[in-house]
């Protein structure tokens, strides 16, 4: 059975260690996180375009860049996704048997507002010009209202209409809720010789002798994090190495990885992992009856 445990936690990373695992579930588990975790993003655009009078100014719907630019960057602003409150489009009960172009309700869809008019110093566009067509709560985070979408000067102007729909990043990046998943094995501190090994501790780096227990070994992650970039200074390329012989050393932990990650805001990082955990048992439960099916 394989046990988790969470070791740093915030709303925007997250840091578990695996044990009693192998390589290939914990590499199972970071592709689940990349590629099978639903999560809400735009999908569709549309511009509003034409002239507008408005304060006895004529303002036009141009801007610098295309609207397929600016619709790139819409697609890339996170979405707040609240899995109980929204359905995939083809699983929806209210959607699911219309034909594909009629799809979209109030349980399936979010639909976000934005008209922006330029100045002469130019204004900026951002995310926090988004207005949500419901509750307040499914508006954009205030931590992300400053994401920069376009700029406009005077006489300029954006008006659109933005659709977002529950998808998976195994179909478009955009509906992947994560960055910067890796996994390595766990890692211990072990002190061979200490006689060689004041070397390091002579250059009076964070880690000392006194870290490693009687055993000579170092086994608190965050410590071992941190030697293993102090080991830099006696490696491989450098005078120390040859007199140092690898007198303190990192060795892998059998059946251990850590595992990393960064949501990009759309949901907690703990609900990015529940997601992707339950994500995988639903995949091999169908494999196993499957393969039950079978025999």
């Amino acid at each position: 059975m394989v046990k988790i445990k969470i070791l740093n936690e915030s709303e925007e990373r997250m840091e578990v260690l695996l044990s009693e695992t192998d390589r290939s579930l914990a590499n199972a588990i970071r592709r689940s996180l990349i590629s099978d975790t639903p999560k809400m993003a735009i999908d569709s655009v549309r511009f509003q375009l034409g002239t507008k009078e408005q304060d006895d100014e004529i303002w036009e719907t141009t801007g610098p860049i295309p609207d397929e630019m600016v619709a790139q960057r819409l697609a890339m602003i996170p979405i707040p996704t609240m899995h109980d409150k929204f359905h995939f489009q083809n699983e929806c009960p209210n959607c699911k048997d219309l034909v594909e172009d009629d799809r979209g309700c109030l349980e399936c869809q979010m639909i976000y507002t934005c008209v922006v008019f330029g100045t002469e110093e130019g204004r900026w566009v951002t995310a926090g010009d988004m207005k949500y067509l419901g509750e307040e709560s499914l508006e954009i985070p205030d931590e992300y209202k400053s994401i920069p979408i376009t700029k406009l000067l005077k006489g300029q102007m954006i008006e659109f209409y933005a659709t977002a729909i529950m998808g998976r990043g195994r179909d478009h990046t955009k509906w992947t809720p994560v960055c910067g998943v890796t996994f390595q094995p766990r890692r211990i501190g072990i002190l061979k010789n200490k006689s060689k090994a004041k070397i390091l501790w002579d250059l009076d780096l964070e880690i000392t002798a006194k870290d490693f227990g009687k055993d000579g070994r170092l086994e608190d992650i965050e410590k071992v994090a941190t030697l293993e970039k102090e080991l830099n200074h006696v490696g491989e390329g450098t005078e120390e190495a040859r007199e140092f012989n690898d007198a303190v050393y990192l060795e892998e932990v059998p059946g251990e990885f850590i595992l990393s990650f960064d949501t990009d805001g759309s949901m907690s990082t703990k609900t990015a992992f529940e997601r992707a955990i339950n994500e995988l048992a639903d995949r091999f439960g169908s494999l196993d009856q499957d393969l039950a099916a079978t025999i």
